[in-house]
């Protein structure tokens, strides 16, 4: 196990059990834990109080960051020829139809957001068991099947996430990169809250979001206080 550096002992000593912590604290305190020599993830945990098993307790969404994710997110845009030239502009990694359809038939996944047109979505319902299971099938709405081509492949590109809750009620997604200021890190995620805030269904009852918890790649995560969202 690699031994850690005093300024890491005294980081991780900042973690005091039970303790919530403000966004911009959580933000420092990951910050200054994560000891990996690359440029991880920062992720972020929030467990809602509803039963994704019932339709009208689903919470799903977009939400647009404005520091964006740090990744290079790729892009393939499923359009016909006329969309093309549109679709590179946009800054698409790939462009076509037939031929990347027949490429994900024999199990090609090699990207992060597909995004499409109404027109062709006859064509790409056959590949849902492939990108079914992965989260790459494009949905109306989270913006990916659409005539604005150039619009969406821009949107994704710059920090726009699609998610949803998962079976046991948690909401899980990446805000930023380690390399990020505090304060941007702070300000995505407070994006990121203020969304699934905004998406609280109505049939839930009681408490909303039970918890929300702060992490990167390799370092213990850091619970952030609920109230806190709005400081």
């Amino acid at each position: 196990m690699t031994k850690l550096t005093k300024n890491q002992k005294s980081a991780l000593e900042k973690i005091e059990p039970g303790k919530q912590y403000t966004l911009s604290e959580a933000a420092k305190i990951i910050k200054e834990m994560t000891f990996t020599k690359f440029d991880a993830s920062i992720d972020i945990d929030v467990r809602l109080g509803v039963d994704p098993r019932k339709s009208n307790q689903m919470v799903r969404g977009v939400v647009t960051l404005p520091h964006g994710t740090g990744k290079d997110i790729r892009v393939l845009v499923l359009c016909t020829p006329d969309k093309a030239e549109e679709a590179k502009q946009a800054g698409a990694d790939h462009v076509g139809l037939d031929d990347y359809i027949e490429k994900i038939e024999k199990g090609w996944t090699d990207i992060d957001v597909i995004v499409t047109m109404p027109s062709v979505m006859g064509k790409i319902g056959k590949l849902g068991r492939v990108l079914g299971p992965r989260g790459l099938m494009p949905n109306p709405k989270s913006g990916t099947v659409t005539v604005e081509i150039g619009k969406a492949v821009k949107e994704v590109k710059t920090g726009k996430i699609d998610f949803k809750v998962d079976r046991y009620g948690i909401v899980h997604t990446t805000v930023g990169k380690v390399s990020f200021s505090s304060e941007k890190i702070a300000e995505n995620t407070r994006e990121f809250l203020l969304t699934i805030n905004k998406l609280k269904p109505s049939a839930a009852k009681g408490t909303y979001i039970k918890s929300i918890y702060l992490s990167s790649t390799m370092s213990p995560s850091v619970r952030i206080d609920a109230k806190a969202i709005d400081e």
